[in-house]
């Protein structure tokens, strides 16, 4: 049967490959193949192409490794490696692979792909001649250890894997590779103390290694943060450009919440590398997050001229920034300017609440209502935001009315659903806000500020005690350290009269945060106690930060006539 004209073409672009296959390499008398390569053996390897060709890498795999079983030749067993792996056919790709680490023994490559092949395969202790081949020559051994810190990162035997790579390592104790290849090795497999042990040996035999300190800092991290800390800033000391650690020693400040440190970090790594504006961003965040404005303007003004890629989101913290500055023409500035994307609603929002500010508050709704094409996320964002600003102008009644109409478009959506509950508070509309409170509830029992609310406002209204203390307490076990609930909880307490209980709370509140409301409650239970000189100067300290609130105002009216 003659051949279709697609597999003749086929073999026609095969031939070139096949031609200057060494199997195939004319004798010097130019009459037979130097192997004698056999018709048989000439069809296989054709059929092994096509095969390859036409998406049957399985075939082509089990062509190529009988005939580099037959030719004994170590390019047709590393074809028939890469046809099998490709086929995802790991028992196959082993039988090639071990073939052709035996006919090409000094291949790295060969030996390699053998040994990941044996310990995905779990088969830890059988790759060990194929590593130890690795790790033969002097020139490429340091890199031949890293390299077995890859290798065994997901095995799940890491018990297994750490006792072959000390079997592997134990022949070169003086090469800190081997030391740190153990080292992780021990840190995988919870190791910790050995691993410390092993990173000493290493940076006794390469002081100032910066890949063994990193890996230090994290060992002991897990004992104690402070412990990495202290080793980081000791290290620095000693090699002040390592600046891998510096980076990770400020990422560790910041995740510890030590922000004015951190930024100390950052700041000297902007200085050693002054082409890299992801560094000056995290230092103008940070700038920010400590209120050091202008220093934060000024980072992030930086990282704009050295090209960071997302122009926009700088734009956005260079507009929040202004406005911290109360530099309102500014942030309005940086704020149009950006584009349509990820970062345009927070833009136009932040434009509407300054607009507001400004005393135009229907020039804000206009643009709110002018946000198109929204998800329903996103619809909710804005409807909040203008309920918000509503209720900042005062107009409650407005803000209940709009959020009315929100609840009915978006039914499901708990947090419309509470801040329209807390709208109708406002404009004393209890029973609407215990129904919405309660449905909220059962809509998502895990809502927390939904107790709360319920609990505080009839401990407020003085009204059904003990329902709101067990609202309370339900939110208190949600929620064991919000301050808002640990006020409620003081509050109910000092409406059943358990002052101690109350002032325990409060206090505890207050500490974490010296909220007005928070203040107003613990003077009035401490006055109520006879300690009317710690309630008034716990007023009279939050009235410096708070001068216009309202509560606190209201208190101190009562009890200081």
């Amino acid at each position: 049967m003659p051949l279709h004209r697609k597999t003749l073409l086929t073999i026609a672009f095969a031939m070139p490959l096949l031609m200057a296959h060494p199997v195939f390499a004319v004798s010097k008398d130019n009459a037979l193949p130097a192997t004698g390569a056999s018709s048989e053996f000439v069809f296989k390897y054709l059929l092994g192409e096509i095969a390859g060709q036409r998406g049957d890498p399985k075939l082509a795999g089990n062509l190529f490794l009988e005939l580099a079983k037959s030719s004994r030749d170590p390019l047709l067993a590393e074809r028939a490696t890469r046809a099998a792996l490709y086929a995802n056919q790991l028992q196959l790709a082993l039988h090639a692979g071990s073939l052709w680490a035996e006919l090409a023994p000094d291949s790295v490559e060969a030996n390699q792909t053998v040994a990941q092949l044996l310990v995905a395969m779990g088969k830890l202790n059988d790759a060990k001649p194929y590593l130890q081949k690795l790790l033969t020559k002097e020139d490429t051994r340091a890199n031949g250890f890293l390299y077995l810190n890859g290798l065994f990162s997901h095995t799940s035997d890491k018990i297994t894997a750490l006792k072959l790579v000390q079997e592997l390592a134990k022949p070169y104790p003086a090469l800190p590779e081997a030391r740190f290849s153990v080292a992780h090795a021990a840190w995988s497999a919870g190791r910790n103390d050995l691993a410390l042990d092993e990173l000493r040996a290493a940076e006794q035999a390469r002081p100032g290694w910066e890949i063994a300190a990193l890996l230090q800092g994290q060992v002991l991290q897990r004992k104690s943060v402070d412990d990495a800390l202290t080793y980081y800033r000791e290290f620095l000391s000693q090699y002040p450009a390592a600046n891998d650690v510096r980076l990770t020693y400020a990422k560790l400040l910041v995740n510890d919440k030590r922000f004015e440190p951190a930024r100390e970090q950052f700041i000297a790594l902007t200085e050693a590398s002054s082409s890299n504006p992801e560094v000056f961003v995290v230092v103008g965040l940070l700038s920010f997050q400590l209120g050091d404005y202008e220093q934060a303007e000024n980072f992030l003004r930086q990282a704009l001229s050295l090209g960071f890629k997302n122009e926009d989101q700088i734009h956005l913290y260079l507009g929040q920034t202004a406005e911290r500055l109360q530099n309102d023409d500014q942030a309005m500035d940086w704020y149009k300017r950006i584009q349509p994307g990820d970062h345009y609603l927070d833009a136009q929002l932040h434009i509407a609440s300054m607009l507001a500010r400004q005393n135009q508050l229907p020039q804000a709704r206009v643009l709110l209502h002018a946000l198109t094409d929204l998800n329903s996320e996103q619809q909710m964002i804005v409807l909040q935001t203008e309920a918000n600003l509503l209720a900042q102008a005062k107009d409650h009644q407005g803000a209940f009315d709009l959020l009315g109409k929100a609840v009915a478009s978006l039914p499901n959506s708990a947090e419309l659903i509470y801040d329209y509950a807390m709208a109708a508070e406002r404009v004393q509309r209890f029973d609407i806000m215990e129904h919405e409170l309660r449905k909220l509830i059962v809509l998502r029992p895990g809502f927390a500020q939904a107790y709360n609310a319920l609990g505080y406002t009839l401990a407020d209204r003085n009204e059904r005690l003990e329902e709101a203390h067990k609202l309370i307490e339900k939110a208190l076990a949600l929620s064991p350290d919000d301050y808002f609930i640990l006020d409620s909880m003081g509050w109910v307490q000092y409406r059943l009269g358990r002052l101690d209980k109350a002032a325990d709370y409060l206090r505890r509140a207050y500490t974490v945060q010296t909220d007005p409301e928070i203040a107003a409650h613990l003077g009035e239970v401490l006055w109520q106690q006879g300690d009317r000189d710690e309630a008034q100067r716990t007023w009279e300290e939050s009235l410096k930060d708070h001068p216009d609130s309202e509560v606190l105002l209201n208190t101190t009216k009562i009890f200081k006539q």
